[in-house]
């Protein structure tokens, strides 16, 4: 039976089991970016837990403002939080977020799923979903958070995505060799990301992250970060309770770090 690459929007919410998500859930055709959509809902007032689904965006971004091309057949939404937190705090709704994806792509699909530093979910080690997180703040009181997530699910890589992201990114479609229903992946992600949301703000951040890294293939491993202002090459040795990857150098020193790209290097 073939699975249609389009969402069918009468059935995104159907049968949607959460407490605070997807309540209200606008569907787009085509938008910029679903982020900065939902951030200009969120500044008028709209309600946590509004999600914001576009079958395409034209302007998609990933983290440092760089392109997320978002071809047809994605799974492209952003969902509305407000959080009583810290900004500091609020900054590890990433994991939270990755979280979800890849326990859900496990539990749908059967896939072997990693995580990847900061917010990257990955499949036989190429991205198959980003995550960007932003925050309004006042002060040291957050007004809104829009948690934005990308699934590469009913395209081929290969033909919709430029050459040089062949070796780094995967789909879905091509992992299972088959497409997905869009509307089952849209729901049990909505309802696992509202399960992990409810039990970060009981429970803190502990919980979340720990089984976070019962995922995390690149701990353990010697990794390259790479910032926009250093390249720093060890061995990844945790991530710590303030979502910094804990890096042992070669030269022995540890760091804390906070921002960059992590790569597995084979020693």
């Amino acid at each position: 039976m073939s699975v249609s690459t389009k969402l069918n929007v009468d059935k995104l919410q159907r049968g949607l089991c959460t407490k605070r998500f997807g309540r209200i859930v606008l569907f787009l055709r085509e938008v910029g970016s679903t982020n900065d959509f939902a951030k200009e809902l969120a500044g008028y007032g709209a309600a946590e837990g509004t999600v914001v689904v576009a079958e395409t965006q034209t302007a998609g971004r990933g983290r440092l403002d760089r392109g997320w091309i978002s071809p047809k057949g994605g799974m492209w939404f952003s969902v509305i939080l407000r959080p009583e937190l810290k900004p500091a705090e609020a900054t590890k709704l990433v994991f939270v977020a990755g979280l979800a994806v890849t326990e859900i792509l496990q539990e749908l699909y059967g896939l072997g799923v990693e995580t990847k530093w900061p917010n990257d979910v990955l499949v036989d080690g190429r991205k198959v979903c980003g995550i960007l997180a932003e925050m309004n703040t006042t002060g040291q009181n957050v007004n809104f958070v829009v948690l934005g997530i990308g699934v590469n699910a009913n395209f081929d890589a290969k033909k919709a995505l430029p050459e040089e992201l062949w070796e780094s990114v995967t789909s879905l479609q091509n992992e299972l060799g088959r497409k997905v229903r869009l509307e089952e992946l849209f729901r049990t992600l909505l309802e696992k990301l509202d399960n992990n949301y409810e039990l970060f703000l009981k429970e803190g951040f502990r919980p979340v992250l720990e089984t976070w890294k019962n995922y995390a293939g690149f701990l353990g491993h010697h990794v390259e970060i790479m910032s926009e202002t250093e390249k720093l090459c060890g061995l990844a040795l945790d991530v710590d309770q303030e979502g910094a990857l804990v890096l042992r150098l070669e030269n022995g020193t540890v760091n804390r770090v906070f921002v960059g790209d992590v790569s597995v290097q084979e020693k």
